[in-house]
């Protein structure tokens, strides 16, 4: 009995072990993935990432924030602070962590199930013992690792989008909170001139020179200078507060420096020829959803292959029986189960998993025209904003200082009085606010252009600082 319960159970590892060599060999990896997400990072936006897993990496990763944070924060230098630093990034990386567990456990066979029975009464007694594997899961196990590997391609990817989207949050931060920082310049400069003209409007209504109504409209305009530019800091507060929550900065690392102007405009904008060609070859998410249908085109094999016996299970047994009246006998056997296919012959886990496989081609499909048109329309936007900005630039603000110019020279020579030179200081803070606005405009339209491409655009209704994996896809191979 014994030896024959040995020889089951034998056989039983045997053909496990035959599973297990067909799908190959699976370990944890060292780095737990990263390392497809840190190739990704780099050709595509040339930064570095890293998953902190233990305290030598945390201090190596602080060490390098410290070192960025220490001088003027650059666009670059920000973005990089925000891909070491923030949490809900390495949490993301974390979710990738959970996904490669996932795949170890898809690549392993399934635990046979051992039992032991005795039964005894009026001097009887009977001992069973019984060893039970899964012969089907034995069975399947190559394509259930084969899905497993291309889901956790998909977690890689995802978790680089992840990567992409916070670079990209962090880039926009960055030049609201600098153009923040320049527009209260502005505005300071705009506010000391208003004071002064508003002061000297009072003076020469002392003395009966301009009248109450001109007197007001000086008044005013210092008022509502004055307003924008609390306005204007309280963006710049909020815009500074943003990009510190991107960075993952915090009590000592909150003083960290910006510049007080955004920098000049490229001398050229970029020709992007094969715009759409570039969107659809390096977009991750269109990378994501291929995968995807990769995965179910696999799974779709394995429900057919499957369709008809969903339950196979084999059992060695061996019996011992001890009759008070005889001498003790031994039996032994198998047992077999497995599900007759009278009701449901599979068709419906069949046609279930072919309209999962047509759903996700559908939206493959639609996702690869919208990306098409999101490339078209940023490179249009960049171009059309490039062109406003350089016009403020080459043609509206050296008029308007020229302006500016010849309006004090007369007014030195009595020829405009104070009036004529009043308004045109508010034309001209309203063209250099202008102006500024269309730098701003140009580089978030900079930034919406490499999301187009790379991918990385936060989804609608996320917050500032989200940088949340998709929702991983079933990880149960079959249906």
């Amino acid at each position: 009995m014994a030896h024959h319960f040995a020889r089951s159970l034998l056989v039983l590892t045997a053909f496990g072990l035959t599973a297990v060599s067909l799908a190959g060999c699976m370990a944890f990896s060292p780095d737990g993935g990263m390392t497809t997400v840190s190739d990704l990072t780099r050709e595509t936006i040339k930064k570095d990432v890293a998953f902190v897993r233990s305290a030598e990496g945390a201090e190596a990763v602080n060490a390098t924030v410290s070192r960025l944070l220490a001088h003027t924060l650059t666009t670059e230098s920000a973005v990089q602070v925000a891909l070491l630093n923030n949490k809900g990034l390495q949490a993301a990386y974390n979710e990738l962590a959970l996904a490669e567990t996932e795949l170890v456990e898809q690549n392993l066979p399934p635990n046979p199930v051992f039992s032991i029975s005795r039964i005894s009464g009026n001097g009887a007694s009977e001992i069973e013992r019984q060893v039970v594997g899964d012969i089907l899961a034995l069975a399947t196990l190559p394509f259930r690792s084969d899905i497993a590997r291309e889901r956790f391609r998909q977690a890689q990817l995802r978790a680089a989008l992840a990567t992409l989207r916070l670079a990209a949050d962090a880039r926009r931060a960055y030049v609201g909170a600098v153009a923040g920082n320049e527009m209260v310049v502005l505005l300071t400069d705009a506010k000391a001139t208003a004071e002064s003209t508003a002061q000297l409007a009072v003076k020469l209504g002392e003395t009966g020179s301009i009248n109450k109504l001109d007197q007001a409209r000086e008044q005013v305009f210092y008022a509502e200078t004055t307003a924008d530019l609390a306005t204007a800091r309280q963006t710049a507060t909020s815009a500074r507060e943003r990009l510190a929550r991107l960075m993952g900065l915090w009590d000592g690392g909150l003083d960290f420096r910006l510049p007080s102007q955004m920098p000049p405009l490229p001398r050229r904008p970029l020709a992007l020829p094969s715009i759409e060609a570039d969107a659809v070859a390096h977009r991750i998410d269109l990378q994501i959803a291929r995968l995807e249908l990769t995965a179910l085109a696999k799974s779709l094999n394995l429900t057919e292959a499957t369709r008809f016996v969903t339950l196979l299970d084999l059992a060695g047994i061996s019996r011992r029986t001890r009759d008070p009246e005889g001498a003790p006998f031994r039996e032994r056997g198998f047992d077999v189960q497995f599900q007759i296919p009278i009701f449901d012959g599979g068709e419906v886990r069949v046609r279930q998993a072919a309209e999962t496989y047509n759903q996700a081609f559908n939206r493959l499909t639609e996702r690869a025209v919208n990306v098409r048109s999101e490339a078209r329309d940023a490179y249009r936007v960049y171009r059309s904003s490039y062109d406003i900005a350089s016009h403020y630039q080459r043609e509206i603000l050296p008029l308007r200082k020229i302006i500016t110019e010849e309006m004090q020279l007369r007014f030195t020579s009595m020829q405009v009085d104070i009036f004529a030179l009043l308004t045109e200081a508010r034309q001209r803070l309203a063209s250099l606010r202008s102006a500024t606005d269309a730098r701003q405009r140009f580089f978030l339209a900079q930034s919406d252009l490499q999301t187009a491409v790379n991918g990385g655009g936060a989804p609608a209704g996320n917050s500032d600082n989200s940088t949340d994996i998709a929702a991983a896809a079933p990880a149960d191979g079959g249906h």
